[in-house]
């Protein structure tokens, strides 16, 4: 199949003494240097906070830059997932992103036995755009290859309402646990049971409203849920390509960001104030989700080009079945991607590009933030000039 990616690279040589200007942006975002001069967005005061040991899994991860694309026509029909194609797709997936000749080494590359592993999901287009039970089960399927017991993998939501409510506790293999941050109603989001009190970011950004103290420190940060800090030694992030209204594309940044910690309404409470565009990379860098997050698999089999995450019933219409799964060990990476897909869909359906569009009745925010990818980039999250990501696409049926 024609590849609309290259697989480019571009170093510096010792004898280019000068920046250009894409190389000097990069620099200066990453030292905070530009503000709001930079991507014409507001910029908050931020910073992080807990104890997470930097390993070589830390993002983004063992392939930087790299991100594997696999197709399969036969992968849904008539809008039901097919078992056997999600199973090769997976497979071989898996085996492209880490070079491993089979895909149990593919496994064993990433995970050993004795870890405990978490599987964060997403729920939030319930029920049209959803995790997928053949995926998760397949993922499941691998983790138990490598060795990974039943009982040492958690399958996780920041929402328990939310999490039954899409009806994964029916489907996981025997023995699998669950986990979720909250079973409470909090439309403060500033509660912190099953959250750790030592790992948090801090943003000077606050919901609106006057009952807020805003001297509470809890109102400006965001803690991370206990599920993360102590019950998981690693984290697989299956994250959905879809739009978002506020962050633009809720990809695989965006599935860490706003499901792993608390007092997330913050960060788009009205159609003007909205702050994805710091707010998704501040939350990424805190340590123990960039250290303990190690690959991202994207379900991109079903995809929501328009009117997401959470959806009305009429934004069906924006749903196609783009029939990939992706892989990364680098999010940034693989949201570049998914970002450069979202738009080829949009224009190709008469829309305008994420960076360009406005409010509509499926879109309530003033202006999207897809570049909050490109500021995680900035930090170091991963790789996000595209010369320098390697992008490969296969196809297995």
């Amino acid at each position: 199949m024609n590849l609309p990616y290259a697989c480019r690279s571009r170093f510096m040589t010792k004898d280019e003494s000068r920046l250009n200007r894409r190389e000097w942006l990069e620099r200066m975002l990453a030292m905070s240097v530009l503000g709001p001069v930079a991507a014409n967005i507001p910029m908050f005061a931020s910073s992080t906070h807990g104890e997470s040991q930097r390993t070589k899994w830390s993002m983004p991860g063992l392939f930087p830059g790299k991100v594997v694309s696999v197709y399969d026509q036969n992968s849904i029909l008539r809008g039901t997932y097919q078992r056997q194609p999600v199973q090769a797709m997976i497979r071989r997936g898996m085996m492209e992103l880490t070079g491993a000749p089979d895909w149990v080494s593919a496994w064993r590359t990433l995970f050993d036995p004795g870890e405990v592993i978490g599987l964060k999901l997403n729920p939030s287009s319930r029920p049209y755009v959803i995790s997928a039970p053949e995926v998760v089960q397949e993922i499941i399927s691998g983790l138990v290859a490598a060795g990974i017991r039943h009982k040492d993998i958690v399958v996780y939501d920041r929402y328990k309402a939310m999490f039954f409510d899409a009806g994964y506790d029916q489907w996981l293999p025997e023995g699998v646990r669950i986990s979720w941050a909250t079973d409470y109603t909090d439309p403060t989001q500033q509660r912190i049971d099953g959250y750790d009190p030592e790992h948090w970011m801090d943003m000077q950004l606050t919901l609106p409203l006057p009952k807020f103290n805003s001297d509470d420190e809890r109102s400006r940060r965001s803690y991370v849920a206990r599920f993360l800090t102590e019950e998981v030694d690693k984290l697989i992030n299956l994250c959905l390509l879809k739009h978002h209204q506020s962050a633009g594309i809720t990809n695989a940044l965006k599935n860490l960001s706003h499901g792993l910690v608390n007092n997330v309404n913050r960060s788009h409470a009205t159609p003007m104030l909205n702050a994805c565009g710091t707010f998704i990379p501040t939350s990424v860098s805190i340590p123990v989700i960039r250290n303990k997050t190690i690959l991202h698999i994207c379900d991109a089999v079903h995809a929501l080009y328009h009117g997401g995450p959470v959806m009305k019933p009429e934004a069906q219409q924006f749903m196609w079945d783009h029939k990939r799964i992706y892989f990364s060990t680098d999010p940034v990476a693989m949201d570049k991607i998914g970002w450069e897909e979202l738009d080829k869909k949009r224009v190709a359906e008469g829309m305008k590009p994420l960076a360009e569009a406005y409010q509509d009745p499926f879109s309530g925010y003033v202006r999207m933030q897809p570049e909050h990818v490109d500021i995680a980039g900035a930090l170091g999250l991963g790789v996000f000039n595209p010369e320098k990501i390697e992008f490969t696409e296969v196809e297995t049926g």
